[in-house]
């Protein structure tokens, strides 16, 4: 790359690469390059050009050392706690999109930026000597990439993130790792960090589950890491440890011909499964591993390079670092949150409720706050059931070695159950998740009122109901607070944290402090009806299933929506919500709002019939539920439908946004993304409302602009 590439990266924060000499012994000695960008843990090391350029020119060191005998082998690490977390993606998109309408200049840029990290990294495993990864921290992407390079790796067990998140943003692991990683650990288990983890809410593993991989040849404590990964490298270089598997660019791939086949037809159907082919990021990343099997490295490389330049263009990269920056960002500040010190203290955490919902929220507090919990419900068999799920759940967690047999025994004792509401008496927080009746609702605050003491915050996990309503009857409404889990709850990462009309600012940073030690995202949302995400499912489903009153196809309407790649149908998120909770919110949101959210006969019909969807336990349509959706004669085609749908978003944000359910289009945005799935590679659901023009075409205007 040129420098006057590298001059278009003007904001880099670059990674130096620091070189010292570390004597091994009987090895001899070992160059040891560490990647630092002069800042701590909270800003990781990232690979812009002069980071690149940088590091290329230590490798030009240590080769000419190499050469000249006077090293036996190189290093590579990172700072404390990160060894890098991939590409500078900001500054790539910027400098690409200063080239402005210009496509072939663009797109000769984002091959540069592509072909200089391959150009770079690939010496590491082309060096005269060998070379050593020491994963010591953060490894994700060209982070991860870098430690691929080498000849052999080493891992710490305290590291928190490995993973290729490319896919993830809408790009492929670009700098090797569609090639490297295959070929070490086997296609299914590359294609799972390259293609599944990224589409599974951007999963990572631990270092743990890294090495039991193979990404890793030895796997030492992080107190000593360096020093045990030093002395492990001089046995390897003395050979009195061998490493168990071929190394070198030469060597043969993991697996034979019909599991690499296997592997790939495994991933196209997954990704097919999440994005219905709407995102090619990942479809790209498959092509580029089948092809690993039998290309050499100089042509896996070229064909990285390409794919690269192609997606550094797109559309998809553009949302993707839009929606990554909302949920790195905005996300761990919430907008209209007061002073965190406000936040009261909480030490015991009270539950009403023992169903599925209750107990796996109460299962998430014990984990994570590690404070007395107690769950009550109407009668002891269901008190018991709820304490059974939450000790199942620890004990699944202890089987996978996720926790130890100590910490297992700990959190269960936190637990307990009673049919009594005095265990109550000593809460800080406690939250209803009983049946959503604002009546029923209003009778257990009532009842918990009475135990509680004065500073204890009372939250409701409702999904539509009115805060305020429910609190309006207590003699403190200023400590109730809405506090809206989605399901599944370990997995889903918002709350819906909502301000009712007396909520006092201690009881919403209360809630906010208990929802970041959740390791949850909280957004600040007003008491309005359904809040954000069901209000917009709820409108969106209520379109899709009004086509199918009037006549459309149920299996016109059910993929009518397949482009916008949702990480589900409209009727099997109908089945995962249930009909009858689904249309208790239509009813409730009809008779807030009208028209707009007319209720579906058919989906009444659904309800009222108990049947829990349209599909069967095998995923076949249900011909029962089937003869219910069937009728009407003003049949729509699928691109109708998906029109009526996205246009009746754009009208209801736009609502939304006028009444001050939130403090901007981004929390809309945000809450779509981290509640419904909305993909990232569609960024926030507002800008893909402005860029398709429907904000425009519904409302007059943009969201932005």
């Amino acid at each position: 790359m040129t420098a006057t590439m590298a001059d278009a990266f003007p904001d880099e924060v670059v990674t130096r690469a620091i070189v010292r000499d570390v004597d091994l012994g009987p090895a001899g000695t070992l160059a040891l390059i560490t990647l630092d960008n002069g800042h701590d843990h909270t800003k990781p090391n990232t690979f812009g050009p002069h980071g690149l350029l940088a590091l290329d020119a230590a490798l030009d060191a240590v080769a000419a050392r190499a050469a000249a005998g006077e090293i036996a082998a190189v290093g590579v690490t990172g700072k404390p706690f990160i060894l890098g977390a991939g590409a500078d993606l900001d500054g790539a998109a910027k400098a690409i999109a200063e080239t402005g309408i210009d496509a072939a200049a663009a797109r000769d840029r984002a091959l540069q930026v592509a072909r200089l990290g391959h150009t770079v990294f690939r010496r590491l495993g082309e060096l005269p000597v060998p070379s050593f990864g020491f994963i010591n921290g953060v490894a994700l992407g060209g982070g991860l990439e870098v430690a691929l390079h080498c000849t052999y790796r080493t891992i710490s067990s305290g590291v928190p993130m490995v993973a290729l998140p490319e896919c993830f943003l809408g790009l492929v692991p670009g700098w090797g790792g569609a090639y490297l990683l295959p070929r070490l650990i086997g296609p299914a288990s590359a294609l799972k960090l390259i293609v599944e983890n990224p589409l599974s809410q951007n999963k990572m593993l631990r270092g743990t589950e890294a090495f039991a991989l193979g990404i890793a040849d030895a796997m030492f404590e992080p107190a000593d890491f360096l020093e045990e990964s030093l002395r492990w490298a001089t046995q390897v270089l003395t050979g009195a440890v061998t490493v168990g598997r071929p190394t070198g660019a030469d060597a043969e791939p993991r697996g034979t011909e019909a599991e690499w086949a296997q592997a790939v037809a495994g991933a196209r159907f997954f990704a097919d499964g999440k994005l219905h082919g709407a995102a090619p990021a990942p479809y790209r990343a498959i092509e580029l591993v089948e092809a690993a099997r039998t290309r050499t490295r100089d042509e896996a490389f070229a064909a990285e390079d390409e794919a690269l330049a192609d997606l550094l263009l797109s559309d998809e990269l553009r949302a993707g670092l839009y929606a990554f920056d909302l949920v790195q960002k905005r996300a761990r500040r919430p907008a209209g949150a007061p002073d965190k010190s406000l936040a009261r203290t909480v030490t015991k955490v009270g539950i009403v409720g023992a169903g599925l919902m209750a107990a796996q929220i109460a299962t998430l507090f014990v984990r994570r706050l590690a404070v007395p919990v107690v769950m009550t419900d109407l009668d002891q068999a269901r008190v018991d059931a709820g304490v059974a799920y939450v000790h199942a759940e620890i004990d699944k967690q202890a089987s996978r070695g996720r926790i130890s047999a100590d910490t297992a025994n700990r959190q269960k004792a936190l637990i307990t159950g009673s049919v009594s509401k005095d265990g109550f008496a000593d809460a800080d927080f406690v939250i209803e998740a009983v049946f959503e009746e604002l009546a029923v609702k209003r009778q257990v605050f009532a009842e918990v009122e009475a135990v509680v003491p004065a500073a204890c915050v009372l939250a409701t996990n409702t999904s539509s109901l009115s805060v305020s309503a429910m609190a309006a009857e207590l003699a403190h409404p200023e400590r109730v607070v809405g506090f809206h889990f989605f399901n599944p709850v370990a997995v889903l990462p918002l709350v819906e944290v909502v301000r009712g009309a007396a909520t006092d600012e201690a009881a919403l940073a209360t809630a906010l402090e208990v929802g970041k030690k959740l390791k949850k995202n909280c957004v600040i949302v007003a008491d309005r009806p359904a809040f954000v995400v069901n209000r917009l499912l709820t409108r969106f489903l209520g379109e899709i299933t009004r086509t199918v009153d009037e006549g459309t196809p149920f299996e016109v309407a059910e993929h009518a929506a397949d482009p916008l790649g949702l990480p589900m149908t409209p009727f099997l998120l109908l089945q995962l919500v249930g009909p009858r909770i689904a249309l208790h919110v239509a009813e409730t949101l009809a008779d807030a709002f009208g028209d707009r959210f007319a209720v579906s006969p058919k989906l009444r019909a659904l309800a009222e019939s108990g049947k829990p969807s349209v599909y069967l336990p095998d995923f076949t349509v249900d011909p029962e539920v089937l003869a219910l959706l069937a009728g009407g004669d003003r049949p729509s085609t699928a691109p109708e439908v998906l029109a009526r749908a996205v246009e009746g978003l754009a009208q209801e944000i736009r609502i939304m946004l006028d009444e001050g359910v939130v403090a901007a289009a981004e929390d809309i945005d945000l809450c779509m993304i981290l509640g419904a799935g909305w993909p990232f590679h569609l960024g926030g659901i507002t800008p893909y409302l402005d860029r398709t023009g429907v904000a425009a075409k519904v409302n007059g205007a943009p969201f932005r602009g």
